[in-house]
């Protein structure tokens, strides 16, 4: 029997589908939407998320690592599967095996798929990486020509796509998205025109602030999870999109204690009452993703009230002040992220106070915790 624990994070299943809604509304009927799936769905489950996008349309899917791209084949998942990191060199087979579409950047994993493709007795389709102002992963501008060059004197293999990525596209009207749109379509028009394929370059950002550069396929991650890049700073135009954030992470009270005025709370006694205090202990700590830094700073929903932390965030637990509050016992529930009432702590909210991003929180919390999939 499957053992439970005090924590767990929900995640909706109808949300996605939402969010995956309302990305292909935004994109059109013409245009496809690869729903980004790496870094297990940003903490939502890989399979469960990529089933669930499968369910409202889907077929086309994202993923960084190949064994990420092997465990959505396992679990049935068809449709297209990018594999956008590359792969090992001993692992060429695979992408064969699970009927893959590599992404390259260098002519190494060129030759090892075209070689293995004439093994095969097949032939490859093959995305290849851009750089166009990333400064990441990719091949520069002025080495594509040389690049394609080289892979037309490999039997097997077939140019099928170009991708690249924006760095600033959650800004509205940045100029590195429109200097680098203008760059990916240069390289795109030119080897469309002699190979054919597809071009893609549109992130959520893109795909909520930037419709010019759509182009064949876009690709959406943080947004079909709820949330809209740019973070609270989208504002209203975040809340016109009426996206649903997927994950909530509850926990419940394991202990509720009273101390006299001046007892010190937690490793360092960081935080001294000055008044008599009640708290809450909780079941939570870093190493289930409630980060370190909320120690003193972070809030959590009890009773539809907001309490704050108090004291050090420790491995597996923290403490909450329940001062005031009638009723608190071993057993309540506690809303960590979501709802709860009238009140809401959002993954951008615990993003601001950790100077990160929603994208971390969520693969923070999602990755560290049981899953509990609801409609």
């Amino acid at each position: 029997m499957k053992q439970k624990s005090f924590n767990c994070i929900r995640v909706s299943s109808r949300a996605l589908q939402h969010n995956y809604n309302i990305i292909k509304d935004l994109a059109g009927a013409n245009v496809p939407v690869m729903a980004m799936v790496k870094a297990d769905a940003y903490g939502h489950g890989m399979v469960m998320a990529a089933q669930a996008f499968a369910g409202a349309g889907c077929k086309n899917f994202g993923v960084a690592e190949l064994r990420e791209a092997a465990i959505l084949r396992e679990a049935s998942i068809q449709g297209a599967i990018y594999v956008t990191l590359g792969f090992l060199p001993e692992d060429v087979g695979l992408i064969f095996h699970y009927d893959l579409i590599p992404v390259i950047y260098d002519f190494a994993t060129a030759r090892l798929l075209a070689d293995k493709a004439m093994a095969l007795g097949q032939e490859i389709g093959v995305h290849i990486k851009v750089d166009s102002g990333m400064s990441r992963l990719g091949l520069l501008p002025d080495e594509i020509p040389a690049f394609l060059a080289g892979l037309e004197t490999l039997p097997g293999l077939r140019i099928a796509g170009m991708m690249s990525h924006f760095p600033e596209a959650d800004v509205s009207g940045s100029a590195s998205t429109a200097r680098g749109y203008q760059i990916f379509s240069e390289v795109c028009r030119e080897v469309k025109s002699r190979f054919g394929g597809i071009c893609h370059i549109a992130n959520s950002g893109a795909v909520l602030s930037f419709p010019a550069s759509f182009c064949d396929m876009v690709r959406s991650g943080i947004s079909l999870y709820g949330y809209h890049p740019a973070g609270r700073s989208a504002g209203v135009i975040k809340d016109a999109l009426n996206l649903i954030p997927a994950m909530s992470f509850v926990t419940r009270v394991v202990q509720v204690k009273t101390f006299p005025a001046g007892s010190g709370v937690s490793y360092g006694h960081t935080y001294r009452a000055e008044e008599p205090i009640t708290l809450a202990v909780l079941p939570v700590g870093y190493e289930d993703g409630f980060s370190r830094l909320f120690s003193n700073r972070g809030q959590v929903l009890i009773h539809g009230q907001r309490v704050p932390v108090r004291g050090r965030v420790c491995m597996n637990m923290c403490m909450v002040d329940v001062t005031g509050m009638e009723n608190v016992r071993a057993g309540d529930e506690v809303v960590m992220m979501g709802r709860q009432g009238n009140e809401c702590i959002s993954a951008e909210e615990l993003a601001e106070r950790m100077a990160s991003i929603s994208y971390e929180v969520l693969c923070l919390i999602g990755n560290n915790n049981q899953r509990e999939y609801i409609e």
